[in-house]
């Protein structure tokens, strides 16, 4: 499995101004071969990680199970 590291601030500005989600940067990384993508503060500290699968359809199963628990953490918080 290949590891990519990724620092997190920059990745997300450029996402924002480019107005383009992580998630079609991912499908678009997909080539049949799992990658750990390993995401990076300023200071190199893990932040978390992701692995990468190898279908665009697990992908999206990705996507909707990564909504589904944020939307859930939001609730509690209000």
């Amino acid at each position: 499995m290949k590891s990519i590291e990724i620092k997190a601030d920059p990745f997300f500005e450029t996402l924002k101004l480019r107005d383009v989600s992580m998630w079609e940067i991912f499908a678009q990384m997909i080539d049949g071969e799992e990658k750990e993508i390993i995401f990076l503060n300023e200071d190199d500290t893990l932040l978390f990680n992701y692995v990468l699968p190898e279908t665009k359809e697990k992908l999206d199963e990705d996507r909707k199970e990564f909504s589904k628990q944020f939307t859930e953490k939001l609730s509690h918080l209000n």
